[in-house]
Protein backbone atom coordinates (compact mmCIF):
# COMPACT_ATOMS: atom_id res chain seq x y z
CA UNK A 1 0.00 0.00 0.00
CA UNK A 2 1.05 3.84 -0.83
CA UNK A 3 1.61 5.39 2.44
CA UNK A 4 -0.29 8.78 2.87
CA UNK A 5 0.64 11.81 5.05
CA UNK A 6 -1.10 12.87 8.32
CA UNK A 7 -0.83 16.51 7.28
CA UNK A 8 2.76 18.10 5.97
CA UNK A 9 4.72 17.85 8.69
CA UNK A 10 3.08 14.63 9.95
CA UNK A 11 3.92 10.94 9.73
CA UNK A 12 2.97 8.57 6.81
CA UNK A 13 0.36 6.17 7.30
CA UNK A 14 -2.07 3.55 5.53
CA UNK A 15 -3.53 4.77 2.91
CA UNK A 16 -6.80 3.68 5.50
CA UNK A 17 -7.13 3.34 9.16
CA UNK A 18 -9.30 2.06 11.57
CA UNK A 19 -12.52 3.04 12.59
CA UNK A 20 -12.36 1.90 16.62
CA UNK A 21 -16.02 3.27 17.40
CA UNK A 22 -16.71 -0.07 16.37
CA UNK A 23 -14.20 -1.30 19.43
CA UNK A 24 -17.36 0.27 21.70
CA UNK A 25 -21.25 -1.24 21.53
CA UNK A 26 -22.44 1.64 19.19
CA UNK A 27 -22.91 -0.38 16.54
CA UNK A 28 -24.01 -3.63 18.27
CA UNK A 29 -22.84 -5.51 20.72
CA UNK A 30 -18.80 -5.78 20.83
CA UNK A 31 -16.15 -7.02 23.02
CA UNK A 32 -12.24 -6.75 23.26
CA UNK A 33 -11.75 -9.96 22.18
CA UNK A 34 -13.66 -9.15 18.24
CA UNK A 35 -11.13 -5.77 18.51
CA UNK A 36 -8.04 -7.31 18.95
CA UNK A 37 -8.78 -9.55 16.09
CA UNK A 38 -9.10 -6.90 14.02
CA UNK A 39 -5.70 -5.27 15.20
CA UNK A 40 -4.00 -8.51 14.90
CA UNK A 41 -5.14 -8.67 11.13
CA UNK A 42 -4.44 -4.73 10.62
CA UNK A 43 -0.87 -5.50 11.40
CA UNK A 44 -0.70 -8.43 9.14
CA UNK A 45 -2.46 -6.42 6.22
CA UNK A 46 0.33 -3.09 7.03
CA UNK A 47 -2.83 -0.74 8.25
CA UNK A 48 -0.80 1.34 10.84
CA UNK A 49 -3.42 4.42 11.80
CA UNK A 50 -6.26 3.77 14.47
CA UNK A 51 -8.75 6.46 15.65
CA UNK A 52 -11.25 6.42 18.65
CA UNK A 53 -12.14 9.18 20.90
CA UNK A 54 -12.68 9.26 24.93
CA UNK A 55 -16.33 8.81 24.34
CA UNK A 56 -16.49 6.06 22.54
CA UNK A 57 -17.91 3.75 25.09
CA UNK A 58 -16.93 5.98 27.99
CA UNK A 59 -13.29 5.02 27.30
CA UNK A 60 -14.13 1.11 26.61
CA UNK A 61 -12.60 2.12 22.74
CA UNK A 62 -9.36 3.40 24.12
CA UNK A 63 -8.68 0.61 26.54
CA UNK A 64 -9.35 -2.01 24.14
CA UNK A 65 -6.28 -0.57 22.14
CA UNK A 66 -4.56 -0.34 25.08
CA UNK A 67 -4.68 -3.37 26.26
CA UNK A 68 -3.94 -5.40 22.56
CA UNK A 69 -0.36 -2.70 22.79
CA UNK A 70 0.35 -3.60 26.62
CA UNK A 71 0.78 -7.08 25.25
CA UNK A 72 3.18 -6.19 22.09
CA UNK A 73 6.06 -5.28 24.87
CA UNK A 74 8.68 -2.52 24.07
CA UNK A 75 7.02 -2.35 20.54
CA UNK A 76 3.95 -1.02 21.42
CA UNK A 77 4.84 2.95 20.77
CA UNK A 78 5.57 1.93 17.03
CA UNK A 79 2.87 -0.22 15.79
CA UNK A 80 0.35 2.18 14.85
CA UNK A 81 -0.55 5.94 14.49
CA UNK A 82 -3.10 6.49 17.01
CA UNK A 83 -5.33 9.11 16.64
CA UNK A 84 -8.24 9.87 20.03
CA UNK A 85 -10.79 12.89 20.17
CA UNK A 86 -12.00 14.91 23.18
CA UNK A 87 -14.47 17.68 23.66
CA UNK A 88 -17.93 15.98 23.94
CA UNK A 89 -19.44 15.16 27.48
CA UNK A 90 -21.87 13.14 27.86
CA UNK A 91 -23.29 10.41 25.87
CA UNK A 92 -23.15 10.25 21.85
CA UNK A 93 -25.39 7.49 21.26
CA UNK A 94 -28.36 9.25 22.91
CA UNK A 95 -27.51 13.15 21.85
CA UNK A 96 -27.30 14.20 25.61
CA UNK A 97 -24.12 15.82 25.09
CA UNK A 98 -22.31 19.15 25.99
CA UNK A 99 -18.94 20.75 24.47
CA UNK A 100 -15.97 21.50 26.35
CA UNK A 101 -12.75 22.68 25.04
CA UNK A 102 -11.16 24.64 27.94
CA UNK A 103 -7.54 24.03 28.68
CA UNK A 104 -8.28 22.34 32.09
CA UNK A 105 -10.77 19.89 30.79
CA UNK A 106 -8.38 18.99 27.48
CA UNK A 107 -5.42 18.21 29.80
CA UNK A 108 -7.11 16.28 32.01
CA UNK A 109 -8.83 14.29 29.35
CA UNK A 110 -5.56 13.99 27.42
CA UNK A 111 -3.82 12.48 30.23
CA UNK A 112 -6.30 10.01 30.71
CA UNK A 113 -6.76 8.68 27.25
CA UNK A 114 -2.85 8.18 27.37
CA UNK A 115 -3.00 6.23 30.53
CA UNK A 116 -5.95 4.14 28.46
CA UNK A 117 -4.14 3.55 25.28
CA UNK A 118 -0.82 3.25 27.41
CA UNK A 119 1.16 4.89 25.37
CA UNK A 120 3.87 7.99 25.47
CA UNK A 121 2.05 10.47 22.96
CA UNK A 122 -0.65 10.78 20.84
CA UNK A 123 0.36 11.29 17.28
CA UNK A 124 -3.07 13.09 16.60
CA UNK A 125 -5.15 14.53 18.92
CA UNK A 126 -8.35 15.79 17.65
CA UNK A 127 -10.76 18.15 18.95
CA UNK A 128 -14.16 16.05 18.33
CA UNK A 129 -16.38 19.18 18.61
CA UNK A 130 -15.89 22.99 18.68
CA UNK A 131 -17.75 24.63 21.68
CA UNK A 132 -18.70 27.46 20.39
CA UNK A 133 -17.99 30.23 22.93
CA UNK A 134 -14.27 29.44 22.85
CA UNK A 135 -12.48 31.54 20.31
CA UNK A 136 -10.80 28.39 17.89
CA UNK A 137 -7.58 29.95 17.90
CA UNK A 138 -7.55 30.07 22.00
CA UNK A 139 -8.19 26.20 21.25
CA UNK A 140 -5.62 26.11 18.99
CA UNK A 141 -3.20 27.30 21.36
CA UNK A 142 -4.10 24.83 24.24
CA UNK A 143 -3.42 22.09 21.48
CA UNK A 144 0.16 24.04 20.74
CA UNK A 145 1.09 23.32 24.18
CA UNK A 146 0.37 20.20 24.32
CA UNK A 147 2.47 19.27 21.13
CA UNK A 148 5.47 21.38 22.66
CA UNK A 149 5.29 19.25 26.00
CA UNK A 150 5.38 16.36 23.89
CA UNK A 151 1.81 14.87 24.99
CA UNK A 152 1.08 15.07 21.50
CA UNK A 153 2.73 15.16 18.39
CA UNK A 154 0.28 16.59 16.16
CA UNK A 155 -3.91 17.91 16.99
CA UNK A 156 -6.90 18.33 14.17
CA UNK A 157 -10.22 19.01 14.60
CA UNK A 158 -13.48 16.91 13.69
CA UNK A 159 -16.59 18.56 11.65
CA UNK A 160 -15.18 22.01 11.56
CA UNK A 161 -16.15 24.44 8.78
CA UNK A 162 -13.31 25.71 5.77
CA UNK A 163 -13.32 29.05 7.61
CA UNK A 164 -12.34 27.42 10.96
CA UNK A 165 -9.67 25.67 9.96
CA UNK A 166 -8.15 28.82 8.01
CA UNK A 167 -8.68 30.70 11.83
CA UNK A 168 -7.03 27.97 13.27
CA UNK A 169 -4.28 27.21 10.85
CA UNK A 170 -3.47 31.10 11.85
CA UNK A 171 -2.09 30.10 14.61
CA UNK A 172 -0.52 26.47 14.28
CA UNK A 173 -0.48 24.10 11.15
CA UNK A 174 -3.69 21.40 11.92
CA UNK A 175 -2.58 18.15 10.72
CA UNK A 176 -5.83 17.17 10.03
CA UNK A 177 -10.11 17.74 10.02
CA UNK A 178 -12.21 14.70 10.33
CA UNK A 179 -15.25 14.75 8.55
CA UNK A 180 -18.03 12.47 7.02
CA UNK A 181 -17.08 11.77 3.17
CA UNK A 182 -18.50 8.99 0.78
CA UNK A 183 -20.62 8.82 -1.84
CA UNK A 184 -23.44 9.45 -0.29
CA UNK A 185 -22.32 12.45 1.88
CA UNK A 186 -20.39 14.67 -0.69
CA UNK A 187 -20.92 18.13 0.93
CA UNK A 188 -17.02 18.18 1.80
CA UNK A 189 -16.53 18.76 -2.02
CA UNK A 190 -18.20 21.92 -1.47
CA UNK A 191 -15.08 23.71 0.22
CA UNK A 192 -13.55 21.68 2.42
CA UNK A 193 -11.87 19.09 0.20
CA UNK A 194 -10.30 22.34 -1.27
CA UNK A 195 -9.15 24.13 1.81
CA UNK A 196 -7.24 20.98 3.72
CA UNK A 197 -5.99 20.51 0.47
CA UNK A 198 -4.56 24.16 -0.19
CA UNK A 199 -3.16 24.25 3.63
CA UNK A 200 -1.29 20.47 3.68
CA UNK A 201 -3.95 18.83 5.93
CA UNK A 202 -5.18 15.95 6.14
CA UNK A 203 -8.88 14.85 5.04
CA UNK A 204 -9.71 12.10 7.26
CA UNK A 205 -13.19 10.35 6.05
CA UNK A 206 -15.07 8.90 8.56
CA UNK A 207 -18.22 6.77 7.38
CA UNK A 208 -16.74 6.16 4.13
CA UNK A 209 -19.39 3.42 3.44
CA UNK A 210 -22.51 5.43 4.26
CA UNK A 211 -22.84 3.75 7.85
CA UNK A 212 -23.59 0.44 5.57
CA UNK A 213 -25.76 2.21 2.39
CA UNK A 214 -22.68 1.00 0.09
CA UNK A 215 -21.99 -2.21 0.98
CA UNK A 216 -23.32 -5.35 -0.03
CA UNK A 217 -25.47 -5.88 3.41
CA UNK A 218 -27.07 -2.42 3.97
CA UNK A 219 -28.74 -2.46 7.62
CA UNK A 220 -32.45 -3.81 7.69
CA UNK A 221 -34.55 -1.61 9.12
CA UNK A 222 -35.01 -4.21 12.38
CA UNK A 223 -31.01 -3.86 12.66
CA UNK A 224 -31.67 -0.05 12.63
CA UNK A 225 -34.21 -0.10 15.19
CA UNK A 226 -31.95 -1.87 18.03
CA UNK A 227 -29.22 0.78 17.63
CA UNK A 228 -30.30 4.18 19.24
CA UNK A 229 -28.28 6.42 17.42
CA UNK A 230 -28.69 5.11 13.75
CA UNK A 231 -32.40 4.77 14.40
CA UNK A 232 -32.93 8.49 15.49
CA UNK A 233 -31.14 9.21 11.59
CA UNK A 234 -33.11 10.56 9.04
CA UNK A 235 -31.28 8.32 6.16
CA UNK A 236 -32.48 5.54 8.01
CA UNK A 237 -36.25 6.17 8.69
CA UNK A 238 -38.77 4.87 6.42
CA UNK A 239 -39.38 5.46 3.68
CA UNK A 240 -36.50 6.48 3.31
CA UNK A 241 -34.10 3.93 4.41
CA UNK A 242 -35.88 1.24 1.79
CA UNK A 243 -35.61 3.90 -0.85
CA UNK A 244 -31.54 4.46 -0.16
CA UNK A 245 -31.03 0.67 -0.10
CA UNK A 246 -32.60 0.23 -3.50
CA UNK A 247 -31.28 3.59 -4.82
CA UNK A 248 -27.70 1.89 -3.74
CA UNK A 249 -28.04 -1.39 -5.97
CA UNK A 250 -27.00 -0.44 -9.24
CA UNK A 251 -23.76 0.68 -7.06
CA UNK A 252 -24.07 -2.87 -5.88
CA UNK A 253 -24.65 -4.34 -9.22
CA UNK A 254 -21.98 -2.36 -10.60
CA UNK A 255 -18.93 -3.54 -7.51
CA UNK A 256 -19.99 -7.10 -8.79
CA UNK A 257 -19.03 -6.87 -12.52
CA UNK A 258 -15.56 -5.74 -11.39
CA UNK A 259 -15.50 -8.54 -9.05
CA UNK A 260 -14.82 -6.38 -5.57
CA UNK A 261 -16.82 -5.92 -2.98
CA UNK A 262 -18.96 -3.01 -2.63
CA UNK A 263 -17.19 -1.79 0.54
CA UNK A 264 -14.19 -2.17 -1.23
CA UNK A 265 -15.30 -0.19 -4.33
CA UNK A 266 -16.47 2.54 -2.00
CA UNK A 267 -13.58 2.68 -0.27
CA UNK A 268 -11.58 2.78 -3.30
CA UNK A 269 -13.20 5.51 -4.84
CA UNK A 270 -12.60 7.66 -1.65
CA UNK A 271 -9.05 7.39 -1.95
CA UNK A 272 -8.91 8.16 -5.63
CA UNK A 273 -10.87 11.19 -5.11
CA UNK A 274 -7.80 12.95 -3.85
CA UNK A 275 -4.19 11.78 -2.42
CA UNK A 276 -4.88 13.65 1.08
CA UNK A 277 -8.16 11.89 1.79
CA UNK A 278 -7.55 9.36 3.98
CA UNK A 279 -10.48 6.98 5.11
CA UNK A 280 -11.31 5.56 8.39
CA UNK A 281 -14.10 2.63 7.68
CA UNK A 282 -15.03 0.59 10.79
CA UNK A 283 -16.17 -3.23 11.55
CA UNK A 284 -16.61 -5.82 14.19
CA UNK A 285 -15.73 -7.93 11.31
CA UNK A 286 -12.93 -9.23 9.88
CA UNK A 287 -14.21 -10.12 6.42
CA UNK A 288 -15.44 -7.51 6.27
CA UNK A 289 -11.91 -5.53 7.35
CA UNK A 290 -10.40 -7.20 4.69
CA UNK A 291 -12.52 -5.96 2.14
CA UNK A 292 -11.68 -2.62 3.45
CA UNK A 293 -7.81 -3.50 2.76
CA UNK A 294 -8.71 -4.37 -0.61
CA UNK A 295 -10.76 -1.23 -1.63
CA UNK A 296 -6.53 0.65 -0.41
CA UNK A 297 -5.08 -1.64 -2.73
CA UNK A 298 -7.18 -0.94 -5.79
CA UNK A 299 -6.59 2.28 -8.92
CA UNK A 300 -9.59 2.89 -10.11
CA UNK A 301 -9.68 4.92 -13.82
CA UNK A 302 -10.92 8.08 -14.94
CA UNK A 303 -13.72 6.71 -16.66
CA UNK A 304 -14.60 3.79 -13.54
CA UNK A 305 -14.43 7.09 -11.43
CA UNK A 306 -16.86 8.73 -13.72
CA UNK A 307 -18.98 4.99 -14.01
CA UNK A 308 -19.47 5.37 -10.28
CA UNK A 309 -20.40 8.48 -10.20
CA UNK A 310 -23.36 7.98 -12.71
CA UNK A 311 -24.55 5.05 -11.10
CA UNK A 312 -24.67 7.41 -7.10
CA UNK A 313 -24.61 10.97 -8.69
CA UNK A 314 -24.33 13.73 -5.91
CA UNK A 315 -27.60 14.02 -3.83
CA UNK A 316 -28.67 10.34 -4.80
CA UNK A 317 -29.26 9.86 -0.75
CA UNK A 318 -33.24 10.52 0.52
CA UNK A 319 -33.23 11.99 3.97
CA UNK A 320 -30.34 14.11 6.06
CA UNK A 321 -27.61 12.88 7.34
CA UNK A 322 -28.37 13.68 10.91
CA UNK A 323 -31.38 14.61 12.60
CA UNK A 324 -31.48 17.92 14.10
CA UNK A 325 -30.38 16.83 17.47
CA UNK A 326 -27.61 14.85 15.94
CA UNK A 327 -26.70 18.27 13.99
CA UNK A 328 -26.10 20.54 17.32
CA UNK A 329 -22.07 20.66 17.08
CA UNK A 330 -21.36 20.11 13.95
CA UNK A 331 -20.57 23.16 11.60
CA UNK A 332 -22.59 23.51 8.44
CA UNK A 333 -20.79 25.52 5.87
CA UNK A 334 -22.85 25.10 2.66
Amino acid sequence: MKKRKLGKYGVEVSPIGIGAMSFSNFYGPTNEEESHKILVEALDQGISHIDTANVYGAGASEAAIGSFLAKQGSKRNDLFSIATKVGIKGNIQTGKTEFDNSPDYLKKELDDSLRRLGVESIDLYYIHRRDQNRPIEDVTETLASFVKVGKIRSFGFSEIAPSSLRRAASVHHVAAVQSEYSLSVRSPELGLVQTTAELGTALVAFSPLGRSLLTDTPHSADKVAAMDWLSKNPRFNEPNLTFNIEAARKFRDLAAQYGVATATLAIAWLLNKNKHIIPIPGTRSVKHFLEHCHGATLCLSQEQMSQIEEVLPVGWAQGDRYSDKQWVGPEKYC
